[in-house]
């Protein structure tokens, strides 16, 4: 997943330098929880992303899957993300969408519940973006889900129904990791 070749297009500069910049940074010094690279190597606007459930989580001991992908005017707007192994989270929808403020168009919040503050802005990079949707996974947003059936039942059932949700989505993590 790490390695580029020549093939890649010179008219986009700023996202093949940033790109090119994350990738080799994340390979000298590998962040806890994920592991990151491009889908295909000729294609900087499509990336993979592995996740660990995190520790002392109901996600602990999962792998999942997951795609970003950059819009043509990164890092000014932010990417997509898609979980691509099922998970159950009040914040993923049920297509795997991932909602959470980081990956939120920037500026205001036509709601008034985001502060512009908290929505993209152009420093993001896929660490931050990762390091958010890890801490999403541990602390789930249930005051504004995606998945509103994931966030009625960690609210009201935690402990049953949730739990067993969760955990069957680990498991079937763990036999799909590596396909």
């Amino acid at each position: 997943m790490f390695s580029l070749s020549s093939g890649l297009p010179a008219t986009e500069p700023g996202l093949l330098r940033q790109g090119l910049c994350c990738i080799l940074k994340l390979n000298k010094n590998p962040v806890e929880g994920f592991s990151a690279g491009l889908i295909e190597d000729n294609d900087l606007y499509r990336w993979e992303v592995l996740i660990i459930g995190p520790p002392d989580t109901l996600y602990e001991g999962g792998v999942f899957k997951a795609h970003l992908t950059f819009p043509k005017d990164y890092p000014l707007r932010p990417p997509k993300m898609k979980f691509i192994t099922d998970i159950w989270h009040p914040n993923v929808d049920k297509n795997g969408d991932v909602c959470i403020s980081i990956l939120h168009e920037p500026g205001e919040d036509k709601y008034g519940y985001e502060k512009p503050e908290e929505r993209w802005l152009p420093i993001h990079t896929v660490e931050t973006i990762m390091i958010s949707v890890i801490s999403m996974l541990a602390d789930p947003n249930g005051d504004s889900p995606a998945n509103v059936d994931a966030a009625k039942e960690w609210r009201e059932d935690r402990h049953g129904a949730f739990k067993r949700k969760v955990a069957r989505c680990v498991r079937k993590s763990q036999e799909t990791a590596f396909e």
